[in-house]
């Protein structure tokens, strides 16, 4: 594993450092767009007091803190593997191009010494699970993998309930910052209540203090609503993804495949604004995500 200079100084130095995955700028949206929101993510957490490190694999080499010119490459190549944690060691030996999915990038974050992590959204039980056993790495990798992860709720793609039902049996907190219930999204709120609302960085940051100080291993998953101007109607999404549901089903869509199928069908059904409120939802969570570790870093001091 190769950490950027700039990265391992930070982390050295005690100094808040923010984690981010490189999936979504090779699986998540089109070229050039994929490195402009890269980009703008990166110079959002420089500006709220934080260092970043995009994580994705080069020839096999793991790597914490992509420069310019190999998110570049990231955002143009093709054939770049999704990798999970089932895909990493592959991915390594046989000295290929990996983007980091959550579960990989937290993974790798975590033996960095990285305790915050941003994202759009995380991966989770999926529609049907009952029939297809269909759960995202994303779940086991937060209930036994000790960092923060900022995003804007469960993709709304997902069963929600059955998410939250999970992440509850494996111990994985969900708190809602300044909500009292979960954003869905593209939406900023849904039926389904959180754990706990906080609603300053400064406790989230006691938070994650006195949840590792305690010995227990984990994650905690801090949901983030998407800013009120790019949100989306519920009712409107919902009928959109049911459709694309049914669409990826008659085309035996399914396993990594599903999920950028489904984003990009909401994406050209939605003509676009989905791409929209993704890209701000992701800014947003870098901001409170970057000021969180900026909070705890000080409180470890």
């Amino acid at each position: 594993m190769k950490i950027n200079q700039e990265v391992a100084k930070a982390l050295m130095e005690g100094k808040p450092v923010v984690a981010l995955e490189s999936t979504i700028i090779s699986h998540g949206m089109p070229y050039p767009k994929n490195v402009e929101t890269a980009n703008l993510v990166e110079e959002t957490i420089r500006k709220n007091g934080a260092i970043p490190a995009t994580i994705g694999i080069i020839d096999g080499e793991i790597i914490v803190g992509l420069s310019h010119s190999e998110i570049e490459e990231f955002g143009k190549r093709k054939g770049v593997v999704k990798v999970s944690r089932r895909d990493l060691p592959l991915v390594v030996s046989k000295k290929l191009w990996g983007a980091t999915t959550v579960a990989a990038s937290i993974i790798i974050a975590s033996k960095a010494g990285i305790k915050t992590f941003v994202t759009g959204g995380i991966g989770g039980v999926h529609r049907g699970a009952t029939e297809t056993m269909d759960i995202s790495a994303d779940l086991q990798e937060l209930a036994h993998t000790s960092i923060l992860v900022v995003c804007a709720g469960p993709k709304a793609i997902l069963d929600i309930p059955l998410t939250l039902e999970y992440l509850e049996t494996m111990g994985v907190p969900v708190l809602g910052y300044q909500v009292n219930k979960l954003p869905c999204f593209y939406s900023r709120s849904s039926k389904y209540a959180v754990d706990y609302e906080v609603d300053t960085p400064k406790e989230v940051a006691a938070v994650m203090q006195a949840k590792w100080d305690l010995g227990l291993t984990g994650s905690i998953l801090l949901a983030n609503p998407i800013p009120e101007k790019y949100s989306m109607d519920n009712a409107e999404i919902e009928k959109v993804i049911q459709a694309g549901i049914l669409e990826m089903n008659s085309k035996k869509i399914k396993g990594k495949e599903a999920t950028p199928f489904l984003l990009s069908y909401v994406k050209e059904k939605t003509h676009g604004e989905s791409l929209e409120a993704n890209i701000a939802l992701v800014v947003n969570n870098a901001i409170v995500g970057a000021k969180i570790a900026v909070a705890y870093s000080q409180l470890k001091k």
